[in-house]
């Protein structure tokens, strides 16, 4: 249960949930704890046997659309990108969302909260830690932040295009920034420019 506060992970089990909690992003990716948890908060509003505690998408597509309608209800401000992220195990989704619930439901403000405008659901907090030889390529890039998933439940090919460009861009960028931070490391020779004494 890592990426977890303290106190929500104490406010979890005193929950008394069906399932442990184990591995957040699996654990709450098809949605069904997070019913568990909003049925103790609101009871005649959820009923636990419409919800089904599968893996497949469909299982977790069906289970997050009828939390969805809950949410829109009761005025929930839980984003769409903190939904499908935290449905394609994105890192740290889960923990997001858990903190917003947490949030929501306790009137608690938990001190590590972030807003929606920080929500990056990608490895380059990962990558920026590895050693510069350890870091992913482009194609690898592509793999660890588009899930499976995402692919079909986005219908839009362009859609799924656009995502991909974003993070070749992205990965592109880095690799400029990483070439003129360290010329040496690529081999790049000053040009002639650079070297005539002015």
């Amino acid at each position: 249960m890592s990426g977890l506060p303290r106190e929500i992970l104490k406010w979890i089990q005193s929950l008394d949930l069906s399932h442990p909690v184990k591995n957040t992003k699996r654990d709450f990716s098809n949605g069904c704890l997070v019913a568990e948890i909003f049925s103790w908060y609101y009871p005649q509003e959820i009923q636990m046997h419409s919800y089904d505690n599968g893996a497949s998408l469909a299982t977790k597509m069906g289970n997050w659309s009828q939390l969805q309608t809950f949410f829109q209800r009761q005025g929930f401000g839980i984003s769409k990108e903190v939904i499908d992220g935290t449905i394609h195990c994105k890192p740290g989704a889960a923990a997001l969302l858990v903190e917003k619930i947490y949030t929501l439901l306790t009137n608690r403000v938990v001190k590590k909260v972030r807003t929606d405008d920080e929500l990056d659901f990608t490895d380059t907090g990962y990558q920026a830690q590895l050693p510069a030889h350890a870091r992913s390529t482009a194609s690898m890039a592509i793999k660890n932040n588009i899930a499976n998933t995402e692919l079909s439940t986005d219908p839009d090919r362009i859609l799924c295009q656009q995502k991909a460009q974003s993070i070749i861009n992205s990965h592109v960028e880095h690799r400029r920034k990483e070439r003129s931070d360290d010329p040496h490391r690529f081999g790049i020779k000053p040009t002639l420019g650079e070297l005539c004494p002015r």
